[in-house]
């Protein structure tokens, strides 16, 4: 299908400080965003996609001069797409922290006039949903006709319906979670602990040293590869396949498995940063918006006014059904429009990223019941 084609990634400026919710601030800062589309003249065919651990603002289309940098969710948002860039005005930001181009531990400190590095305050979901926030209001974008995305995508999305109830018309969560398993959080700090012990992390100020904690990265994007999968997923597609054929008897690489999970750990030491590694899983831990409610989902979620579409997957072990289904109970007892599905499908917690002719269908579906209310809405 059609491409949203080559595109230009723009870069936003603020020089008012931003309050997190650790009590730091973050001062003269910057986000590195994209769109897609037009907006129209009422500014009513808005759509956020937020991104998850690993992308950024790139969502979709590619750079001229880097044709194969395709955007991390290209399948889903573009011309003729389920989210159609001839309707809808798109919009990507990176979040801060990251290593993509937005404010992060390898920019300049203001005060110290030297990298932040590990000294770049924690920050989390809701931080980063304030600053999309204020982005959007540089836009003109009084309200997003939908605010969508998976995994710690779907999350912010989650955040948005709470923190802004009047900014968001549709949520669309995918493959998301109202707060993270004892399991995930520990997941998540074996990966950190693999890089903090690195000895070339350098206690987080490693880019002066002239190295990257590359070991580190790698076992942590291994520990992590291996939840975004699921064992049916990793059974066909390599099951106890050896190598050579045969045991060698030694500690090398030996199963296809191995060599996958080497092959993606490399390429992610490769362009990813340690430090931002560790904020984003972080945050990824610290979300918990029924926490303020003595752990009451329903009635966190009952300031929403939005209409919301989730979506889990059947083998998504990571960010379970489960899930998903205590988010739509707690909608459902707020009385909230809400469509949810749970797809069948063998791949693990990046289902939400591949292409399933249902998943694609249904949110195609979705977001055409969206654009019916926006011409609704526009008609005389």
């Amino acid at each position: 299908m059609n491409s949203v084609g080559a595109v230009t990634e723009q870069k936003m400026y603020f020089e008012a400080p931003l309050q997190l919710q650790s009590g730091a601030n973050i001062d003269r800062y910057h986000l590195m965003y994209e769109t897609y589309g037009q907006l129209n003249e009422d500014r009513s065919n808005a759509v956020l996609i937020c991104h998850a651990l690993n992308a950024s603002h790139h969502v979709a289309g590619y750079y001229a001069d880097q044709p194969k940098n395709i955007g991390w969710w290209d399948n889903m948002v573009g011309p003729g797409k389920p989210v159609d860039t001839d309707r809808f005005f798109v919009l990507g930001i990176n979040n801060l922290g990251s290593c993509f181009g937005s404010t992060g531990p390898m920019h300049i400190n203001p005060h110290t006039g030297t990298q932040y590095g590990h000294d770049f305050p924690v920050v989390t979901v809701e931080d980063w949903v304030n600053a999309q926030a204020r982005l959007a209001d540089e836009l003109g974008i009084e309200k997003f006709a939908a605010v969508m995305g998976g995994s710690l995508g779907g999350m912010q999305a989650l955040s948005w319906s709470m923190l802004y109830p009047d900014r968001i018309a549709n949520c669309i969560a995918i493959a998301a979670t109202p707060k993270l398993t004892a399991q995930n959080i520990a997941f998540n700090e074996v990966a950190r602990q693999a890089i903090l012990t690195d000895p070339d992390f350098h206690g987080g100020h490693f880019y002066s040293k002239g190295v990257v904690p590359r070991n580190g990265l790698r076992v942590a994007r291994m520990i992590g590869h291996i939840t975004y999968l699921s064992n049916i997923d990793m059974s066909e597609k390599f099951g106890r396949d050896l190598r050579q054929g045969q045991y060698l008897f030694g500690f090398g690489v030996e199963f296809e498995i191995e060599s996958y999970l080497h092959h993606q750990g490399d390429k992610f030491s490769s362009y990813f940063d340690a430090n931002t590694y560790l904020l984003i899983t972080r945050a990824l831990d610290y979300f918990d918006p029924a926490a303020p409610f003595d752990g009451d989902l329903t009635k966190a979620l009952s300031g929403t006014k939005a209409k919301f579409l989730l979506i889990s997957f059947t083998t998504d072990w990571r960010f379970s059904s489960e899930a998903s289904q205590t988010i739509v109970k707690a909608l459902v007892e707020n009385r909230r429009n809400v469509t949810y599905a749970d797809i069948s499908a063998p791949h693990g917690h990046d289902a939400f990223l591949l292409t399933d002719e249902r998943y694609h269908t249904l949110v195609r579906s979705y977001f055409d019941r969206i654009w019916t209310e926006i011409e609704n809405l526009e008609s005389p």
